[in-house]
């Protein structure tokens, strides 16, 4: 993200001028420049900034992390996180990007890349990686994924305490590789609760966190996303159907959604 500092030598007017010509060469409009402004105040003033690293982004990597913080915005939108819970990252190369720690998402521009290695090591960036770094390193590490999504979805976070796999309510399971099992729980940000989601992902591309929320992973972003709007959609589904009284869901058999996974082989267009 540009920005303009002021560094103290300028005199108040030709500060005041400088910023009068930034506002004419800036189509974006009074909000983008207060958001810009708030930004760049948080720069200045966040611990949880690190030393500067010495690598800058790739033009992918750059692009990349716009699609990252789109996607992370769009938890907060759809209602799939509150606030700074949740994380998302995407792999390009063998650099992991991440969303940072505790730092709202409206907040995140172009100077805020995050990014790691493979090994955790942070190469990109000076915000602290998520704390939540250790099940997404699990995925790449494990999985020829290239994005992960986690969030705290109401429906699905609520499934999570109450059964240790998602019910066969709706077909769309066989779209994460099968029935949806519930990792065990563990601490947030813990190699146990890495481990516990590796377990739970197996032969998946989709899991609850037990007492926590959910983990999806899929080839990009879109992908990975769209798989965790269509689990928190499933778990709504069934808490629904299965709070009727006197009722008990009709629920697919392994043969029906496996018939199912056949035909979501050739979904969707071709090319």
């Amino acid at each position: 993200m540009a920005e303009q500092r002021w560094d103290g030598r300028e005199t108040e007017g030709a500060a005041d001028d400088a910023r009068d010509a930034g506002r004419a060469r800036d189509p974006r409009g009074t909000e983008h420049r207060a958001t810009e402004h708030r930004a760049t105040e948080h720069r200045q003033t966040d611990p949880r900034r690190t030393e500067p690293l010495g690598r800058r982004a790739s033009a992918q990597e750059a692009h990349a992390w716009a699609d990252l913080v789109a996607t992370a915005r769009r938890t907060v939108t759809d209602g799939l996180v509150v606030g700074t819970s949740g994380n998302v990252s995407v792999r390009v190369g063998d650099t992991v990007l991440v969303t940072p720690s505790g730092m709202p998402y409206d907040r995140l521009g172009p100077d805020d890349v995050t990014g790691v290695d493979l090994t955790g090591r942070q190469v990109l960036g000076t915000l602290v990686p998520t704390s939540e770094l250790p099940m997404h390193l699990a995925v790449y590490r494990t999985t020829g994924a290239r994005a992960v999504v986690h969030t705290h979805a109401v429906h699905a976070t609520a499934v999570s305490t109450l059964v240790d796999e998602l019910p066969l309510i709706h077909y769309m399971a066989a779209a994460l590789g099968g029935p949806v099992r519930v990792a065990r729980y563990a601490t947030y940000g813990s190699d146990e609760l890495a481990a516990n989601m590796l377990r739970a992902l197996d032969g998946r591309t989709g899991c609850l966190l037990q007492n926590h929320g959910t983990v999806t992973h899929g080839s990009t972003l879109d992908r990975a996303y769209d798989r965790t709007a269509q689990l928190e959609w499933m778990c709504r589904v069934w808490l629904t159907a299965s709070s009727v009284p006197s009722l008990t869901p009709r629920l697919l058999t392994p043969d029906q959604l496996a018939e199912v996974g056949e035909r979501l082989r050739g979904y969707g267009q071709r090319g």
